[in-house]
């Protein structure tokens, strides 16, 4: 079972882990454009849920990841893959960049 934190608990889950944090995007380009999150304690990579099994190697299983979309359920697709590929600190952003907006940073645009 992949862990779920909100966004409003994501700085503290980031305080708890051992190396530097990725914020994993998997939106799509259009969707990027629209709304983004500005990196604040964690690294931000974007690759498209679609993409990442092929860019698999891009990124580092070694580092905690936590997993976004728009509300939750792409990301979780994704964290699940991420784990059964020897990823072993992947957490789902609950509720995706929507939530994101609401709870951690207001000047992230709805869409």
């Amino acid at each position: 079972m992949i862990p779920q934190v909100r966004p409003s608990e994501l700085q503290a889950w980031i305080k708890q882990q051992d190396t530097p944090v990725v914020v994993l995007d998997v939106r799509e380009p259009e969707e990027l454009e629209m709304s983004s999150v500005t990196p604040n304690g964690f690294d931000l990579v974007t690759i498209p849920m679609n993409d990442v099994p092929a860019r698999l190697a891009e990124l580092d299983a070694s580092r905690p990841m936590a997993v976004l979309c728009h509300r939750g359920v792409r990301s979780q697709r994704v964290a699940l893959f991420l784990e059964q590929n020897g990823f072993d600190k992947v957490i789902n952003i609950a509720g995706g960049i929507d939530a994101w907006s609401n709870e951690r940073d207001g000047s992230v645009p709805h869409y």
